[in-house]
C-alpha cells in the first residue's frame, strides 16, 4: 500500500499547536512510510473562510518544515466535482430531496426535545417503497440528504481508539447539499479523501461522531474506508480544550515570541506521541520512530514550561551561526545595528546559554550595542569605592598586556586579585558596573572578549578619571 494522509484544516480562524498537531502526525506517518502527505483547505463555510487565515496556516506549516507532495487544494475550487456526486447519488437513490424548511425542522427538534427524544430528521421526505411523498411545496428549493442505510452498525479498527460500533438507528439522513448547491463539510470530505486515495486519516477525536456518517457515504460511492486514527483532545494548562476562546497562542505568536521551530516540533510530537523515555529529538528521529502504535488514549494537557525549557535546550545545542541568523531580526526590533559594533556572533554565543528564547538573547545583546554609559559622581561613589580604585588600575595595566582571549583576561583577574587579596565580586561587580552601567553581565572575561579589548580599555579608564 502506498501511504497518502491529509492535513484539512478549516480556514476559519487563527492555527494553535492544537491544529497543527493534526498535521503533524500525518505528516511523521507519511514520511516515516515513504508516502504523501497533502493539504487540503476546506473552505466551504464562505461566511467564516479568510484567505488571512490560509495564509497563516501554510506559512505555520513551512516555518516547522512540514513540506507538502501536494496542495493546497481548495475545496471550494472543487466544487463542480461535489455536484457531479451528488447528481450520482440522486439518480442511483441513495440520495433524495427533501423540502423541510427550516421552521420546520426546528419545530421538530423542539417538539422532541419536549419529549426527552434524540433531535434527528424523521425522514419525512425519504422515498420508500409503498410512501406517498407530501406534495413538493411551491418556490422552495430543496436541500439534499444522503439515504442513510437503516439497521445495522457502523464498524471501524481506529488506531488509537480500538474498535468503535456506532449503530445506523443513531443517524438520520445526512444533508449533503444545500439549498443553494453548496456541498456540506462530511460530503466533501468523503470525495475529496476517495479521489486523493487517501489511506490514512489521522486528526482529533472530536471527528469521531462524523466518522459513521462518512464511512457510510464512501461505501455507498463504492469506496473503501481509510484507516482512521482520533487523536485525543489537547488541553491547555487549565485543563480546557485548546481554543483561541480558551486564550490558546497561535503559531504566530510563538514564532514572534522568539521560539525555535525544532522546538515547537519536538514539543508537539511529545503532545499524545512517546518513544520510550526520549524527550529531545531531531525531527530526523522522530520521522524514523513515528508509527501510530505509541499514539496516547488520554488527552494531553499543554504545558509551557516544558515548552519554554525545550526550546532553551534548542537555543543552548544550536549552530552558533544560525542562532546569529534567527536572532537578528528581533535584534532589529529593538533597534540593535548588528553589522557595527561587536561580532554579532560573539554576542549570541556568549548570551545563548543562559536564553530561553531569542528575544531574550536580542534583551542581552542590547548591553553590547548602546553607547559607554555615562556615570554621575554619586552612582561612581556608590557602585566603584575609592578603595577599590587602586585594583582597578592595575587590572586595567594586566588587560593591556592581555592577549584579547578569554583565558588571558581570566587570567589577568586572577593576578590583580592575588596582589590586592580581594575576592571575585569584590572587582567584577565594579568593573560591570563600569562597563555597563549595571552589574548583571555574563562572565566578566567572555564579556571583555566580546565588548573588545580597546573599547573595553576606553570605559574602564573613563570611571578613574
Amino acid at each position: 500500500m502506498h501511504i497518502r494522509t491529509r492535513f484539512a484544516p478549516s480556514p476559519t480562524g487563527f492555527i494553535h499547536l492544537g491544529n497543527l498537531r493534526s498535521a503533524l502526525y500525518p505528516w511523521a506517518f507519511a514520511r516515516h512510510n515513504k508516502g504523501d502527505f497533502i493539504l487540503r483547505i476546506e473552505d466551504t463555510d464562505l461566511e467564516r473562510s479568510t484567505q488571512e487565515a490560509v495564509d497563516v496556516i501554510i506559512e505555520g506549516m513551512a516555518w516547522l518544515g512540514l513540506d507538502l507532495d501536494e496542495g493546497p487544494i481548495y475545496q471550494m475550487q472543487r466544487i463542480d466535482r461535489y455536484r457531479e456526486v451528488v447528481k450520482q447519488l440522486l439518480d442511483s437513490g441513495l440520495a433524495y430531496p427533501c423540502y423541510m424548511s427550516e421552521d420546520e425542522l426546528n419545530k421538530l427538534r423542539d417538539q422532541q426535545m419536549a419529549n426527552k427524544e434524540k433531535p434527528r430528521y424523521n425522514g419525512l421526505w425519504r422515498p420508500e417503497p409503498g410512501k406517498t411523498l407530501p406534495a413538493i411545496p411551491e418556490g422552495v428549493e430543496p436541500v439534499i440528504r444522503f439515504k442513510n442505510p437503516i439497521g445495522g452498525s457502523v464498524v471501524w479498527a481506529d488506531a488509537v481508539k480500538g474498535s468503535i460500533e456506532i449503530s445506523n438507528d443513531e443517524l438520520d439522513d445526512l444533508v449533503i447539499s444545500r439549498p443553494d448547491g453548496t456541498p456540506t463539510y462530511n460530503f466533501c470530505v468523503v470525495v475529496d479523501d476517495l479521489d486523493m486515495k487517501i489511506t490514512h486519516v489521522i486528526r482529533g477525536d472530536d471527528h469521531v461522531n462524523n466518522t459513521p456518517r462518512q464511512i457510510n457515504i464512501m461505501k455507498a460511492l463504492g469506496g473503501s474506508p481509510p484507516v482512521y486514527a482520533h487523536l485525543p483532545t489537547v488541553l491547555n494548562d487549565s485543563g480546557e480544550k485548546m481554543s483561541k476562546r480558551n486564550g490558546a497562542m497561535s503559531v504566530r505568536d510563538y514564532q514572534k515570541a522568539g521560539y525555535l521551530p525544532e522546538a515547537i516540533l519536538n514539543y508537539l510530537a511529545r503532545l499524545g506521541w512517546s518513544h520510550g523515555d526520549a524527550e529531545v529529538f531531531t525531527k530526523e528521529q522522530f520521522v524514523d520512530w513515528f508509527d501510530l502504535d505509541n499514539l496516547g488514549r488520554s488527552p494531553a494537557q499543554h504545558n509551557p514550561e516544558k515548552l519554554l525549557w525545550l526550546n532553551h535546550q534548542y537555543i543552548q545545542n544550536a549552530d552558533p551561526v544560525k542562532l546569529a541568523e534567527a536572532t537578528k531580526p528581533f535584534a532589529h526590533a529593538l533597534g540593535i545595528d548588528t553589522e557595527h559594533g561587536p561580532d554579532f556572533l560573539q554576542v549570541v554565543t556568549l548570551l545563548k546559554d543562559r536564553a530561553n528564547t531569542l528575544i531574550e538573547i536580542a534583551e542581552g545583546a542590547k548591553l553590547f550595542y548602546l553607547p559607554a554609559p555615562s556615570h554621575s559622581a554619586e552612582q561612581l561613589t556608590e557602585n566603584i569605592p575609592n578603595t577599590i580604585k587602586p585594583a582597578l588600575l592595575d587590572l586595567i595595566k594586566a588587560i593591556e598586556s592581555a592577549e584579547p582571549k578569554k583565558e588571558s583576561y581570566g587570567a589577568a583577574f586572577k593576578q590583580v586579585l592575588a596582589q590586592h587579596q580581594l575576592k571575585m565580586p569584590a572587582l567584577a561587580m565594579p568593573v560591570r558596573y563600569a562597563l555597563f552601567a549595571t552589574t548583571q553581565t555574563p562572565a566578566i572575561d567572555s564579556v571583555l572578549v566580546v565588548l573588545g579589548k580597546d573599547e573595553a580599555l576606553k570605559r574602564l579608564s573613563k570611571v578613574l578619571l
